[in-house]
């Protein structure tokens, strides 16, 4: 009598985990040894964060950019050298060029707002907690701005006009060459709205808000959605 094997009983699909989002490298740029050991500790308590280098100057950036490729760049602004401000001007020039976040004190606020119009992607306070710069980090590597409408409150009046007429005709000139639906983006924008929120509020998509921005930002002549809110914050000055 001939014997029967049963097959082996079958194996259920196995279920493929989606794939994961590639690390963000991320390049630390401050002329204090205790920073930056302390932002490399704690950035890499986060998994999908990786500090790829750190730098003492503002001077050491663009060959650390090209040694490492780095996604942001944490840049301190008061450094003996090269001061983050030119750092991330001369950065932000180059083709291809990583973010930029300015980390500072509220001390240094005059500094601000050149940074970002030097290309910066937003600013922190350096007392941040660990988990608001995590979270800033992967916002701005996502397009988003890191501007706290408080801060930037706080900020302004602290700031001392720079060539204020000038910036504000320059503003209104920008904006005025924009179409109605765009001004409408560039005035949200300017708000600190993220774009989830702009699409609902306007009846539009996430991915026609962002051809909106891209093209106001091509249209501005400008780096990024930072600096556009900059130049409607300008332009709301003037009215």
């Amino acid at each position: 009598m001939a014997r029967v094997t049963e097959p082996p009983p079958q194996q259920p699909p196995t279920r493929q985990s989606p794939p994961s989002r590639p690390s963000i490298r991320v390049l630390i740029v401050d002329d204090d040894a205790l920073v930056r050991a302390g932002l490399a500790l704690m950035l890499k308590g986060a998994a999908d964060l990786q500090v790829v280098g750190a730098v003492a100057d503002g001077g050491e950036v663009v060959a650390a950019v090209d040694a490492h490729a780095p996604d942001v760049v944490l840049m301190d602004i008061r450094m003996p050298g090269l001061d983050g401000i030119e750092a991330t001007r001369r950065l932000r020039s180059r083709p291809q060029a990583p973010e930029v976040v300015v980390l500072t004190t509220f001390d240094a606020d005059e500094h601000v707002f050149k940074a970002l119009r030097a290309g910066a992607g937003g600013f922190l306070l350096k007392d941040t907690p660990p988990e608001g710069i995590v979270d800033a980090i992967r916002r701005v590597v996502d397009g988003e701005p890191i501007l706290s409408p408080s801060v930037t409150r706080r900020l302004i009046a602290h700031l001392v006009p720079e060539e204020e007429s000038r910036r504000r005709a320059d503003a209104r000139t920008v904006l005025a060459r924009l179409s109605q639906r765009e001004r409408e983006v560039a005035l949200a924008v300017g708000q600190g709205k993220p774009n989830a929120v702009i699409a609902a509020e306007l009846h539009m998509s996430v991915g026609t808000v962002k051809g909106y921005i891209s093209r106001i930002l091509t249209k501005a002549a400008l780096d990024n959605r930072v600096q556009l809110a900059l130049v409607v914050h300008d332009a709301e000055g003037a009215s």
